[in-house]
């Protein structure tokens, strides 16, 4: 299938495919989407991953498409289909890593040859360690326990594949192949002659050159040997001499797996011994070197042969703050999709996407030569927009005072480095320290350095960063790299002591202070230039692990500013920030993807949406969190002196009950009490675990999550406690009209500014989700498809806004117009428009044009109190007093048309009136000519 013209992104629908959901069902969804107003389908990972996944991201053969998927054949169909509606196709993929697993052959090979395999080097492997028992092989921490008694018990036991004549070491269902020459010790304990000479030849591959092909043709001939039933029946008589032997320690199972290219362990060794890099700190996950060209373009093979046959209209990169070199891969990547696609199809632009997560202050480096992120970035600004500043200091308070905790977030998250550098992140920080302390020694003037006082020292400047990492390079670090950098050298030097002055000006000259021209060609030069790498690839999963994966689940001031690329230290933001955030985007990365719900998301983008609305009222809300306190304390339990849930989780449990109770839940229906309650036990879990405070998943204290779990339980489906549910019921409900006007506002705002909206699945109607699973939940795509074809006008669905309609409303209406008007959106300019009145901080309005055409947008911010006891999530028309909006010169004598309303707009003095603007509908669509 070749393709003549590129499809450019105008609506993107993200979809997570898995077993439950294949592209086949995605073919059936295809004119839903393009109804809608999608353009292109934006895929998860659909290479090969380990069997099971429920998101892709655990590839094991980046050579193939997933036949759980549907495999090649059903790829091709989708992408017809697609093309058959003008539609086409973004793709996921990952180049950072894959999952260790027997189904992946590359992992294989190495377990079996050590760094004799030919993909030895595709890994990021430190094969030359100071352990003893790590020299030359690989920490294989997938035991559940120690070694020993693993071992003892027989929880290791050998196997013989017959057909293939290949031996491996099982543990439940994981299993690790044996190195061919040392099949010899099992087949001389056969006692047979043929065996026995198969022995030898065996034994003499070890340093053989050719050894894997080699190997291959004696594995031949052992599953000739073993066509006999005889034969097999002595192999296993054989693996039976290596079964443990009751009081003796070791035996011939221990000795047999000494001569492995791994050593098996405990997954707790992980963290301080392991010898390769992980994605974040999952043991299940290796990390390759896509800086090498072999690796780049064996990971790539099959996404480049898509590319080159036109099945693929743009990628998505995940994680690519991991690779050792993100402006080379993408620049790299660019360069050869542009040589792969047709001449014709080449005058388009090739969308390349990365998942970046964006500082505070933050821009995506502009020589990347990519089209902008994910949209994390824009989810924040958003958020920040729909916080009342107003409510911080009281919320802090609450938090600080019932808790104990930090108010400050970078406190939370400068303790939050310190715990994940020093526990499950440690032996990667080792190895940096490390590397650094032997720099140390090539030079006179650092020769007595420690290797402590680096620890220290190194340990402190990774706390202090408040970027995920820097880019130095060869020359050294950019403009914007410097100043992360130095704030994180000002911000460890007030904490380390004078002694420490010394060492901290020397890491910051070796981590991209000095350029590397400075340094002789030579080993020096590249032992820095390696320290430098892992430097960069250890501040990025420090991280995340240590604000999302740890001070998300501590810091509870409101939860609606914890989630992916947010920063809660931030609570709010001025509009004009977010309207420069805008301009920007519009300038330099017109097609970046925003969005407001993703498949890592914390929390739904309309249960967000809501919990801002506490921002608005916490005065309210500290009242209800003080009333509900004393009506649950018989429901708490005490273990030691410690109350559980403990006031921290106690109170993010309230937050994420006002914010995700379902709409129709009503307080004594008790089979939908229960269907709830398990989706929160399973957030709890997770949250409690993440937090790393009471529980952990290294260390889980069921004591605690029991008592956590029975706290929620008996508040949710006890009917004892009634009362107070349905007093928490009542005052979501209360939140809900806020929330839904917080949301469709948010949803008119990703449909019209710059960039391409992205839709993650099942977001069309109400989006009440929590973290995964929670979030990745089956899609009940019939309702919507049902709901589409509906022609209920929207006052009609305003109504009945509890069943979501409305917003698939206003995305297929604007989606629409979209279609039709795309030079607006894709070239447009974006121009802030100034409100005035009794409510002009209540309204945000900006307008797009391109061409003499334009459409004027208008959304309601902060509405709480003007809704007050409103049912519906509409301010009434006479609310909004004389607030207007301030219309361009060259605006006013046009003549203008609510396209959602479908009536025209007065234009009186130069402005336009909200009270008319939104009278029938909470948000307003305007045009500035007729279409």
């Amino acid at each position: 299938m070749t393709q003549d013209v590129l499809i450019e992104p105008r609506a993107t629908a993200r979809l997570q495919f898995h077993a439950g959901f294949t592209l086949e069902h995605a073919i059936g969804l295809v004119d839903y989407f393009a109804n809608l107003g999608i353009s292109h389908i934006y895929a998860s990972p659909l290479t090969r991953a380990r069997s099971g996944s429920l998101h892709g991201y655990d590839v094991v053969d980046p050579t193939m498409i997933n036949p759980e998927l549907g495999g090649e054949e059903a790829l091709e169909r989708l992408v017809q289909a697609l093309r058959e509606r003008q539609m086409g196709l973004i793709l996921d993929i990952v180049p950072n890593h894959m999952a260790v697993s027997d189904a992946n052959p590359w992992w294989h090979s190495v377990l079996e040859w050590g760094a004799s395999s030919p993909y030895s080097d595709f890994f990021d492997i430190n094969w030359h360690s100071s352990d003893p028992l790590l020299e030359g092989r690989i920490l294989a921490p997938f035991l559940g326990r120690d070694y020993a008694l693993t071992l003892s018990d027989g929880e290791l036991e050998l196997d013989f594949d017959a057909l293939s004549g290949t031996f491996s070491v099982t543990y439940f269902d994981n299993r690790f192949p044996l190195t061919p020459p040392s099949y010899a010790d099992i087949l001389l304990s056969s006692h047979d002659h043929h065996l026995n000479e198969l022995a030898v030849r065996f034994a003499a591959l070890d340093g053989y050159r050719q050894a894997p092909d080699r190997a291959h043709e004696l594995c031949a001939q052992l599953a000739q040997l073993c066509t006999s039933p005889a034969n097999i029946e002595l192999v296993h008589q054989a693996l039976a001499t290596f079964a443990p032997i009751a009081g003796q320690s070791g035996g011939r199972m221990h000795e047999l797996l000494e001569r492995q290219h791994y050593r098996l362990a405990s997954w707790r060794t992980a963290a301080d011994e392991i010898n390769w890099r992980r994605f974040f700190d999952i043991n299940e996950l290796i990390c390759l070197r896509v800086e090498s060209h072999e690796v780049f373009e064996a990971a790539h093979a099959k996404i480049f042969e898509l590319v080159e046959r036109g099945l693929v209209d743009g990628l998505r990169i995940d994680h690519i703050d991991g690779l050792a070199d993100p402006r080379g891969y993408c620049r790299k990547l660019r360069r050869r999709v542009e040589g792969l696609i047709g001449p014709s199809v080449r005058a388009a632009r090739f969308p390349i996407y990365v998942e970046k997560i964006l500082g505070s202050g933050e821009v995506l480096p502009a020589h990347w030569n990519v089209d902008g992120t994910t949209g994390y970035e824009f989810m924040n600004q958003v958020s920040l927009r729909q916080h009342d500043s107003r409510g911080a200091a009281a919320l802090q308070r609450l938090w600080a005072s019932e808790t104990g905790r930090p108010a400050d977030f970078l406190q939370e998250v400068y303790d939050a480095r310190r715990f994940v550098l020093s526990n499950s992140l440690a032996a990667d920080f080792e190895t940096v320290a490390e590397g650094l302390m032997q720099l140390a020694r090539e030079d006179l003037s650092t020769r007595d350095l420690t290797l402590n006082g680096i620890r220290r020292v190194l340990l402190e400047l990774i706390a202090n960063f408040t970027v995920y990492r820097t880019y130095a390079a060869a020359c050294g670090r950019s403009e914007q790299d410097r100043k992360y950098f130095q704030r994180a050298l000002l911000a460890a030097s007030e904490r380390l002591s004078p002694a420490d002055e010394a060492i901290l000006k020397v890491l910051d000259r070796w981590l991209g202070g000095e350029n590397l021209k400075q340094v002789p060609p030579g080993s020096v030069r590249q032992l820095r230039q390696r320290v430098l790498r892992r430097f960069h690839q250890l501040t990025s999963p420090a991280a995340a692990k240590a604000v999302e994966d740890t001070a998300f689940y501590r810091y509870g001031v409101l939860l609606s500013r914890n989630d992916v690329g947010f920063d809660p230290e931030h609570f709010s933001a001025p509009l004009a920030e977010f309207h420069r955030n805008n301009v920007v985007r519009a300038l330099d990365y017109p097609i970046s993807l925003i969005t407001t719900a993703t498949h890592d998301h914390k929390r739904g983008e309309d249960t967000r949406a809501r919990l801002a609305v506490i921002s608005e009222r916490a005065a309210w809300y500290v009242n209800q969190v003080r009333d509900w306190q004393q009506s649950a304390a018989p429901l708490r339990s005490v273990l030691a002196d410690v109350s559980a849930p403990s006031p921290g989780d106690e109170m993010m449990l309230y937050q994420t009950l006002l914010a995700s109770w379902p709409l129709e839940l009503d307080s004594s229906d008790q089979d939908g009490l229960q269907v709830y309650c398990d989706r929160l036990l399973a957030w709890q879990k997770k949250a409690l675990r993440e937090a790393k405070l009471m529980s952990s998943w290294s260390a889980p204290d069921s004591s605690y999550e029991t008592a956590c779990r029975e706290f929620l339980t008996a508040l949710l489906l006890n009917p004892e406690h009634q009362v107070l549910r349905g007093q928490i019921a009542h005052a979501a409900a209360s939140l809900a009209p806020a929330g839904a006007l917080n949301s469709l506002a948010q949803c008119l705002i990703r449909l019209t500014a710059p960039g391409v909206p992205d839709l993650y699945q099942g977001t069309e109607f109400w989006d009440f989700s929590l973290v995964d699973p929670d979030n990745r939940r089956p899609v009940d795509y019939s309702a919507r498809q049902s709901a589409l074809n509906n022609n209920d006008s929207p006052e009609r669905l305003l109504a009945v806004w509890h069943d979501g309609r409305i917003k698939q409303w206003l995305i297929a209406t604007i989606l629409d117009w979209r279609r039709k008007h795309p030079d607006i959106f894709r070239h447009g300019n974006y121009q802030p428009l100034e409100t005035s009145g009794e409510h002009a901080n209540n309204v945000c309005a900006f307008a797009r044009e391109h061409a003499n055409k334009a459409v004027i947008v208008v959304v309601p911010l902060l509405t709480a109190p003007l809704l007050r006891d409103q049912p519906t999530p509409m301010v009434p028309s006479e609310g909004w007093s004389n607030t207007r909006v301030i219309l361009p010169p060259h605006m006013k004598e046009r003549q203008l048309s609510n396209q959602l309303s479908g009536e025209a707009v007065q234009v009186r003095e130069g402005r336009i009136a909200i009270s008319e603007v939104l009278a029938q509908l909470p948000v307003g669509f305007i045009s500035t000519f007729k279409p």
